[in-house]
């Protein structure tokens, strides 16, 4: 077996779970990077139990590039694997496990790069940044990415390894998360009309979304990119009500917004609180409200930029495309004002599913492509 796939079985050991401690792996990620002769930045988060990692090898210098990945990975609860998926397990070809293609398989080929470039005689340093809590909309990345710029570190371009195929994807999607909250009258449901009903009031709002996303659809100018080519809307959760016989007093609808690159949803936001003041009236009182609880920007980036050329010419293609899915790039882009691509091995067809796997082809794939990216460091 190969160094990555020897390092990928231990990666996919931690069970580096988002929103659970990732102390383990992070220990593990610091021992085996100063082995390598990195310098090592620890970064705490910003929740107890939660680290980020940024490590360089080569001169301390400006115009280096940064490898990213994040650490966490999404549940296995309730899904029925054929084999354990914290064991890296071989079959048919293909290396089974969570996290293989989304995105500890990159990780690996980032690790395999790092041992690599430390024994290279390097002229720009090779940064790696890894963070957590990415499978959450990218929560983690926020203390990692202020750390990085507190630092003053200067950095070229950066390469987030999401599976992509190894094609240089140059977009995505914003996202918008929100929590729509209906209060109405508790009562006994004997005489519901001596009560309002927080459900009635939620499921009014969730008309209300999709009057909304018609809305979008109907007048936002589309971007035939990408697979739906206009901004999207959808309530996610609903929870409300506590007993039958009780007309409830509380509903609560989370629901999320993935909006196109250059959109910032303001518009929507503020559509929506105006609906909710259709809807109370409607409903004879209550309240509602609308509170954002997560975001994270989009990403449109010139394709002639320079990291996107290197990339492109590193993994032997000619265009460019566009991701449905969205990445930590917009925030290093937002934060460190530094050009990304999205760029690594795997499929996000495979991610979150049961049975999660990569192949050694593509793990050599990336490996070679990353060799390329330390070679041009030398130069």
């Amino acid at each position: 077996m190969t160094l990555t796939v020897n390092t990928l079985r231990e990666l996919v050991a931690f069970r580096s779970l988002c929103g659970e401690p990732n102390g383990d792996m992070i220990d593990w990620l610091e021992t085996f990077l100063g082995r390598a002769g990195a310098r090592v930045r620890r970064v705490a988060g910003d929740r107890p139990g939660a680290s980020g990692l940024f490590a360089s090898i080569g001169p301390d210098v400006p115009g280096g590039i940064v490898l990213s990945a994040h650490s966490d990975v999404v549940p296995v609860a309730g899904q029925a694997w054929s084999s354990d998926p914290f064991v890296l397990t071989e079959r048919d070809g293909r290396l089974y496990g969570r996290g293989t293609s989304d995105m500890k398989g990159f990780i690996a080929c980032m690790l395999s790069s790092a041992a690599g470039a430390a024994r290279r005689e390097l002229r720009r340093p090779l940064h790696l940044a890894i963070s957590y809590d990415e499978e959450l909309g990218c929560l983690g990345v926020h203390s990692l990415l202020r750390a990085v710029a507190d630092s003053g570190v200067e950095v070229g371009g950066c390469i987030v390894g999401e599976p992509t195929g190894m094609r240089v994807a140059v977009a995505h999607k914003g996202k918008i998360a929100f929590r729509i909250t209906c209060r109405g009258e508790a009562a006994h449901s004997a005489n519901p009309f001596r009560g309002i009903s927080a459900i009635r009031m939620a499921a009014a709002m969730v008309g209300e979304l999709d009057a909304l996303q018609d809305h979008i659809r109907d007048t936002e100018a589309h971007d035939t990119r990408f697979e739906v080519p206009f901004s999207t809307v959808q309530a996610g959760l609903i929870e409300g009500g506590c007993a039958l016989n009780i007309v409830p007093d509380l509903c609560t609808i989370t629901a999320e917004m993935r909006l196109l690159p250059g959109q910032d949803g303001a518009a929507c936001l503020s559509w929506l609180r105006q609906a909710t003041h259709r809807v109370v009236g409607a409903t004879g009182g209550g309240t509602i409200s609308i509170e954002v609880t997560n975001a994270y920007p989009g990403v449109d980036n010139p394709p002639d930029m320079a990291i996107c050329s290197l990339a492109l010419h590193e993994a032997g293609q000619n265009s460019t495309c566009v991701i449905d899915f969205g990445t930590e790039a917009g925030l290093f882009k937002e934060i460190l004002s530094v050009p990304c691509v999205i760029c690594g091995p795997g499929s996000i067809s495979r991610a979150h599913k049961a049975d999660e796997y990569i192949t050694q082809s593509e793990l050599d794939r990336c490996d070679r492509f990353l060799e390329g990216i330390v070679e041009t460091l030398c130069q």
